[in-house]
């Protein structure tokens, strides 16, 4: 029995399905206003913790309003502690806090196209002219969607197989200090004087939201993730140590793993089925960042149903910056490049605005190649000719 019908179906309330969501809300001028049913996880094992999205954007945004804070330096401290500090202008780094955002589009998805159903999806079954979205409520009632289009964010249960995988795994720490420790005008991008595992690269990360609070997280790029005792370690001692801050107190936590990965992932499952996200490859493979593709993707996607086109969700990044990222993911996993030296290298030779844009995949062939001069070219050119032979694996779990 089907409870409900729409013309679209979102599963997932994160930052894909939301931004999905926003978008099919505010149809163009003329545009075939689409029914839509957003299924979010309700409260519980399936929901997804709080988090904290990072991207720059040139001028105002959409989400502006619902900011924690934005910058316009960013700096970046190499293994002997040189620091680079650098202005981004046009371009702004903007801190989006998932609940913030989560609030915003529930005032601007309240008595519009979009309905919100609280319910934990089990399964999706493609059928005629789109598919059935079954799914269970909290109280253990069962509902049923069928829409014609249905597009899912949720994570994969397991990675396709690749040549290669690295984690990007992460625990930050949201502290308040009783004295002025942070500068609230610069973000601490990179801070490699973190001790470095034996096989990937770490680093501390700052996002100052005043003097007195900020977003201090520790993040590895490897193939296994840590025990907590092992991040709070590690993130006292970046604090404590190398940070100088004392005396301060932990106010909330968030941590997570990002699949840095050249895997292929498919973006369509079946007729009318699709993934968004970082399921359907909107991570940055060689950064892990995510928020920005997100809102390419899931524009496209609307931008093809508002105009009656077929919404196959498009690949994110170009063919190009894929490929660029899958030698450099070979490279770091084969230990052929000094990770923390690499990207202190590029900040500090490649002016900050370009090389944001660069991360992106914003920049032409002629801007790649300049930025290209300043990497280890042995190295780099090693990683892509032995690329092909690597077999594509299934990576362990993490």
């Amino acid at each position: 029995m089907v409870d409900l019908e729409a013309d679209v179906a979102v599963v997932g309330a994160g930052a894909a399905g939301l931004s999905l969501a926003l978008r099919l809300a505010r149809p163009p001028a003329g545009a075939v206003r689409l029914d839509t049913v957003l299924l979010a996880a309700p409260p519980g094992p399936a929901r997804t913790p709080p988090r904290t999205w990072c991207f720059w954007e040139q001028g105002g945004g959409p989400y502006d309003e619902a900011l924690t804070a934005s910058w316009r330096r960013l700096r970046v401290r190499g293994a002997d502690g040189t620091a680079v500090t650098a202005g981004i202008t046009p371009l702004r780094y903007k801190m989006l806090r998932s609940d913030a955002f989560e609030a915003l589009a529930a005032r601007a998805l309240a008595n519009g196209p979009v309905s919100r159903v609280e319910a934990t999806v089990a399964r999706i079954t493609p059928v005629p002219d789109g598919a059935l979205v079954h799914a269970r409520r909290a109280d253990g009632e069962g509902v049923v969607v069928r829409a014609r289009w249905v597009f899912d964010s949720r994570p994969l249960p397991r990675l396709p197989p690749a040549r290669t995988t690295l984690l990007q795994h992460f625990r930050g720490w949201f502290v308040r200090t009783a004295r002025p420790e942070f500068d609230p005008s610069v973000v601490e991008l990179m801070d490699f004087r973190t001790p470095q595992p034996a096989h990937g690269l770490s680093f501390g990360y700052v996002l100052p939201v005043g003097p007195h609070e900020a977003l201090v997280e520790y993040t590895e790029f490897s193939r296994r993730v840590l025990e907590r005792v092992e991040y709070d370690r590690a993130l006292r001692d970046y604090a404590e140590r190398l940070l100088g801050v004392r005396g301060f107190e932990v106010t909330a936590c968030e941590q997570g793993v990002i699949p840095m990965t050249d895997a292929d992932l498919p973006r369509q499952t079946a007729t009318g089925v699709f993934r968004i996200g970082a399921c359907a490859g909107a991570t940055r493979p060689s950064t892990g960042y995510t928020f920005s593709a997100v809102q390419r993707q899931t524009g496209a996607v609307a931008d093809a149903l508002h105009g009656g086109r077929h919404p196959l969700p498009p690949r994110p990044h170009s063919a190009r910056a894929r490929l660029m990222d899958s030698v450099l993911l070979h490279a770091l996993d084969r230990g052929r490049v000094d990770g923390p030296a690499f990207f202190t290298r590029l900040f500090r030779e490649v002016p900050a605005p370009r090389l944001l844009r660069f991360l992106d995949g914003r920049t032409s062939l002629p801007e790649d190649l300049g930025i290209g001069a300043h990497v280890p070219v042995t190295a780099m050119l090693t990683s892509a000719l032995t690329l092909p032979l690597a077999p594509r694996r299934f990576p362990p779990a993490a």
